[in-house]
């Protein structure tokens, strides 16, 4: 899901994956690896993330924090 919000949010500010690669320092294929759920930012990019995108780290991870069953919290 952290995938989804993060393609929606960047899409809705017209933010380019390519422009938010060299925000992040990263390269393009790095940066669509979180896009596409196969990667999980680090806390360091997750807060630049956050930043670039003007919302919290908390919009970003809350249904992904929804799906984890509660006697796992």
């Amino acid at each position: 899901m952290f995938g989804k919000i993060l393609n929606e949010t960047r899409k809705s500010q017209g933010i380019t994956a390519q422009q938010m690669a060299d925000y992040l320092n990263i390269n393009l294929h790095s940066y669509r690896k979180y896009e596409s759920n196969h990667r999980q930012p680090s806390f360091e990019i997750l807060i630049k993330i956050a930043n670039k995108l003007n919302v919290t780290t908390d919009y970003l991870l809350e249904h992904e924090l929804s799906e984890v069953p509660a006697d796992e919290c």
